[in-house]
Protein backbone atom coordinates (compact mmCIF):
# COMPACT_ATOMS: atom_id res chain seq x y z
CA UNK A 1 0.00 0.00 0.00
CA UNK A 2 1.31 3.50 -0.64
CA UNK A 3 0.05 6.30 1.32
CA UNK A 4 -2.24 9.16 -0.65
CA UNK A 5 0.63 11.56 1.06
CA UNK A 6 3.81 9.85 -0.25
CA UNK A 7 5.52 10.87 -3.60
CA UNK A 8 6.60 8.27 -5.38
CA UNK A 9 7.89 9.16 -8.96
CA UNK A 10 6.37 7.64 -11.89
CA UNK A 11 9.83 5.81 -13.12
CA UNK A 12 10.75 4.61 -9.73
CA UNK A 13 10.37 0.26 -10.02
CA UNK A 14 8.24 -0.92 -7.34
CA UNK A 15 7.85 -4.28 -6.57
CA UNK A 16 4.61 -6.47 -5.37
CA UNK A 17 3.04 -5.65 -1.65
CA UNK A 18 5.38 -2.61 -1.21
CA UNK A 19 4.21 -0.25 1.53
CA UNK A 20 5.31 3.20 1.70
CA UNK A 21 3.99 5.77 4.33
CA UNK A 22 3.49 9.33 4.25
CA UNK A 23 5.60 12.03 3.19
CA UNK A 24 7.96 9.76 2.40
CA UNK A 25 9.92 10.59 -1.15
CA UNK A 26 10.70 8.00 -3.66
CA UNK A 27 13.11 9.36 -6.67
CA UNK A 28 13.61 8.25 -10.33
CA UNK A 29 16.03 5.76 -10.66
CA UNK A 30 14.74 3.72 -7.15
CA UNK A 31 14.32 -0.07 -7.36
CA UNK A 32 12.28 -1.44 -4.19
CA UNK A 33 11.89 -5.18 -3.87
CA UNK A 34 8.64 -6.98 -2.52
CA UNK A 35 6.99 -7.42 0.32
CA UNK A 36 9.51 -4.27 1.73
CA UNK A 37 7.83 -1.80 4.17
CA UNK A 38 9.02 1.81 4.30
CA UNK A 39 7.74 4.14 6.95
CA UNK A 40 6.93 7.73 7.11
CA UNK A 41 8.88 10.87 6.46
CA UNK A 42 11.86 8.36 4.55
CA UNK A 43 14.07 10.05 1.20
CA UNK A 44 14.95 7.19 -1.04
CA UNK A 45 17.05 9.47 -3.47
CA UNK A 46 18.35 8.53 -7.19
CA UNK A 47 20.61 5.20 -7.62
CA UNK A 48 19.19 3.59 -4.61
CA UNK A 49 18.19 -0.12 -4.89
CA UNK A 50 16.44 -1.39 -1.99
CA UNK A 51 15.97 -5.71 -1.95
CA UNK A 52 12.90 -7.79 -0.59
CA UNK A 53 11.29 -7.93 2.70
CA UNK A 54 13.33 -5.35 4.04
CA UNK A 55 11.93 -2.37 6.74
CA UNK A 56 13.00 1.64 6.73
CA UNK A 57 11.80 3.17 9.70
CA UNK A 58 11.21 6.90 10.37
CA UNK A 59 13.63 9.43 8.78
CA UNK A 60 15.82 7.45 7.20
CA UNK A 61 17.87 9.49 3.93
CA UNK A 62 18.95 6.54 1.56
CA UNK A 63 20.95 7.33 -1.69
CA UNK A 64 22.38 10.89 -0.52
CA UNK A 65 24.68 12.25 -2.74
CA UNK A 66 28.72 11.76 -1.15
CA UNK A 67 29.86 13.92 1.24
CA UNK A 68 33.16 13.73 -0.39
CA UNK A 69 34.37 17.03 -1.97
CA UNK A 70 36.04 15.16 -4.76
CA UNK A 71 32.45 14.08 -6.03
CA UNK A 72 32.01 15.62 -9.26
CA UNK A 73 28.14 14.52 -9.82
CA UNK A 74 29.13 11.04 -11.47
CA UNK A 75 25.99 8.79 -11.78
CA UNK A 76 26.54 6.33 -8.79
CA UNK A 77 24.68 3.70 -6.76
CA UNK A 78 23.45 2.89 -2.97
CA UNK A 79 22.16 -0.79 -2.83
CA UNK A 80 20.65 -2.46 -0.05
CA UNK A 81 20.24 -6.42 0.10
CA UNK A 82 17.52 -8.42 1.38
CA UNK A 83 15.82 -9.00 4.52
CA UNK A 84 17.77 -5.37 5.96
CA UNK A 85 16.19 -3.67 8.86
CA UNK A 86 17.32 0.36 8.93
CA UNK A 87 16.06 1.94 11.93
CA UNK A 88 15.24 6.22 12.30
CA UNK A 89 17.49 8.83 10.88
CA UNK A 90 20.38 6.21 9.13
CA UNK A 91 21.92 7.47 6.45
CA UNK A 92 23.40 5.89 3.74
CA UNK A 93 25.66 8.03 0.84
CA UNK A 94 25.83 6.97 -2.48
CA UNK A 95 29.38 6.11 -3.78
CA UNK A 96 31.76 7.91 -5.68
CA UNK A 97 34.33 6.62 -8.87
CA UNK A 98 36.40 5.18 -6.20
CA UNK A 99 33.73 1.83 -6.48
CA UNK A 100 31.05 3.72 -7.75
CA UNK A 101 28.39 1.89 -5.12
CA UNK A 102 27.85 1.76 -1.29
CA UNK A 103 26.78 -1.64 -0.45
CA UNK A 104 24.47 -3.09 2.56
CA UNK A 105 24.66 -6.68 2.88
CA UNK A 106 21.59 -9.17 3.40
CA UNK A 107 19.99 -9.67 6.40
CA UNK A 108 22.25 -6.68 8.11
CA UNK A 109 20.84 -4.41 10.66
CA UNK A 110 21.88 -0.58 10.84
CA UNK A 111 20.20 1.01 13.89
CA UNK A 112 19.28 4.52 14.59
CA UNK A 113 21.61 7.17 13.60
CA UNK A 114 23.88 5.22 12.31
CA UNK A 115 25.50 6.66 9.31
CA UNK A 116 27.18 5.06 6.13
CA UNK A 117 29.66 6.74 4.16
CA UNK A 118 30.24 6.45 0.13
CA UNK A 119 32.06 3.44 -1.27
CA UNK A 120 31.27 1.24 2.04
CA UNK A 121 31.03 -2.63 1.86
CA UNK A 122 29.18 -3.85 4.64
CA UNK A 123 28.80 -7.39 4.53
CA UNK A 124 26.14 -10.31 5.15
CA UNK A 125 24.33 -10.67 9.33
CA UNK A 126 26.11 -7.56 10.63
CA UNK A 127 25.12 -5.40 13.02
CA UNK A 128 25.80 -1.93 13.37
CA UNK A 129 24.14 -0.18 16.71
CA UNK A 130 22.80 3.65 16.97
CA UNK A 131 24.81 6.04 15.82
CA UNK A 132 27.54 4.17 14.68
CA UNK A 133 29.72 6.48 12.31
CA UNK A 134 31.20 4.58 9.70
CA UNK A 135 33.41 7.30 6.78
CA UNK A 136 33.97 6.12 3.47
CA UNK A 137 35.62 3.45 1.72
CA UNK A 138 35.26 1.26 4.78
CA UNK A 139 35.01 -2.75 4.05
CA UNK A 140 33.15 -4.57 6.88
CA UNK A 141 32.78 -8.34 6.64
CA UNK A 142 30.05 -10.73 7.64
CA UNK A 143 28.54 -11.00 11.18
CA UNK A 144 30.56 -8.25 12.56
CA UNK A 145 28.93 -6.37 15.35
CA UNK A 146 29.92 -2.75 16.00
CA UNK A 147 28.36 -1.23 19.52
CA UNK A 148 27.14 2.27 19.58
CA UNK A 149 28.68 6.09 19.04
CA UNK A 150 32.03 3.74 17.38
CA UNK A 151 33.70 6.00 14.95
CA UNK A 152 35.50 4.36 11.72
CA UNK A 153 38.22 5.83 10.22
CA UNK A 154 38.64 6.14 6.24
CA UNK A 155 39.66 2.80 4.30
CA UNK A 156 39.64 0.50 7.37
CA UNK A 157 38.91 -3.41 7.01
CA UNK A 158 36.72 -4.90 9.61
CA UNK A 159 37.06 -8.51 9.68
CA UNK A 160 34.39 -11.18 9.76
CA UNK A 161 33.02 -11.99 13.14
CA UNK A 162 34.92 -8.91 14.91
CA UNK A 163 33.17 -7.37 17.98
CA UNK A 164 33.65 -3.96 18.53
CA UNK A 165 33.06 -2.07 21.90
CA UNK A 166 30.89 1.19 22.03
CA UNK A 167 32.55 4.42 21.93
CA UNK A 168 35.42 2.53 20.33
CA UNK A 169 37.78 4.49 17.89
CA UNK A 170 38.45 2.19 14.57
CA UNK A 171 41.86 3.71 13.39
CA UNK A 172 43.24 0.92 11.90
CA UNK A 173 42.12 -2.36 9.94
CA UNK A 174 40.52 -5.24 12.88
CA UNK A 175 41.46 -8.87 11.90
CA UNK A 176 38.40 -11.54 11.96
CA UNK A 177 37.23 -13.48 14.66
CA UNK A 178 38.54 -10.53 17.40
CA UNK A 179 36.76 -8.75 20.11
CA UNK A 180 38.73 -5.14 20.57
CA UNK A 181 38.18 -2.40 22.84
CA UNK A 182 39.78 0.40 24.85
CA UNK A 183 41.58 3.74 23.94
CA UNK A 184 43.29 3.64 22.00
CA UNK A 185 41.87 0.25 20.41
CA UNK A 186 43.55 -2.71 21.38
CA UNK A 187 42.73 -6.64 20.95
CA UNK A 188 40.45 -7.97 23.98
CA UNK A 189 40.28 -11.46 22.78
CA UNK A 190 38.51 -13.73 20.61
CA UNK A 191 34.98 -13.06 19.88
CA UNK A 192 33.53 -16.91 21.33
CA UNK A 193 30.46 -15.72 22.22
CA UNK A 194 29.82 -13.91 18.90
CA UNK A 195 30.62 -17.37 17.21
CA UNK A 196 28.59 -19.28 19.11
CA UNK A 197 25.92 -17.59 18.48
CA UNK A 198 26.34 -18.19 14.70
CA UNK A 199 26.97 -21.86 15.53
CA UNK A 200 30.69 -21.51 14.66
Amino acid sequence: MISNLAYVHPDAQIGVNVTIGPFTNIEADVKIGDNTKIESNVSVMSGTEIGHDCHIFPGAVLGADPQDLKYAGEKTKAIIGNHCIIREYVTVNRGTSDKWKTVIGNHTLLMAYTHIGHDCIIGNHCILANAAGISGHVTIDDFATIEGQVGVGQFVHIGAYTFIAGGSSVRKNVPPFVKSAREPMAFIGVNSIGMKRRGV
